[in-house]
């Protein structure tokens, strides 16, 4: 079994309990908000990463460490579930189980994210026009545009959701126009 795998077995129960508990207590929301901070933390803070995963520290100090940290920012039932990973050892999980949480959340608000390159920035209403119609084929009630530039397309977009692309760009069609020429002279 891969390290990868290994860990998306343990991430699982810990993220669906934290879903369920939060869903008991009617606080999906606030520990979503919570979440994002503590992963932007992690991310930003290899320090603090190396900290946490470090055996010969004691779980006393991850636990107090944490605490200072976290304590004003994050719900109480986010810090003590944190607390508990460390008191379990499995403290190194927590990024991905965080992760894990987040589509588990996504996935309960018919949520989905796509990621959009384009050759040059949306106005705001190309962008709501985007998201009412990625709704409309996907679906889903919430729509989250990831949007990146990118010169090189000449002129249109791509939409990744997932393993689905749409590719609109010049370059693209350009592209199924020299598969078919291709194709047609076989």
């Amino acid at each position: 079994m891969s390290t990868k795998t290994l860990v998306q077995q343990l991430s699982q129960p810990y993220a669906e309990a934290l879903l369920e508990t939060a869903k008991q207590a009617n606080n999906v929301d606030d520990i979503l908000e919570g979440v994002n901070i503590v992963l932007q933390i992690l991310s930003e803070s290899t320090s603090l990463t190396e900290f946490l995963n470090n055996p010969l520290i004691t779980s006393q100090s991850k636990k107090d460490t944490v605490k200072q940290l976290f304590n004003d920012q994050l719900n109480r039932q986010l810090l003590t579930f944190i607390l508990l990973l460390i008191d379990r050892k499995r403290i190194l999980y927590l990024s991905a189980i965080l992760e894990k949480y987040l589509e588990l959340v996504y996935a309960l608000e018919s949520f989905v994210i796509a990621d959009v390159v384009t050759s040059m920035n949306f106005t705001d209403q190309q962008k709501h026009d985007l998201i009412d119609k990625l709704k409309e084929m996907t679906g889903k009630n919430n729509v989250q545009l990831n949007i990146s530039v990118d010169t090189s397309l000449i002129a249109g977009f791509t939409v990744q959701i997932g393993s689905k692309v749409i590719d609109t760009s010049l370059r693209g069609q350009l592209t199924e126009i020299g598969y078919f020429l291709g194709a047609s002279n076989t």
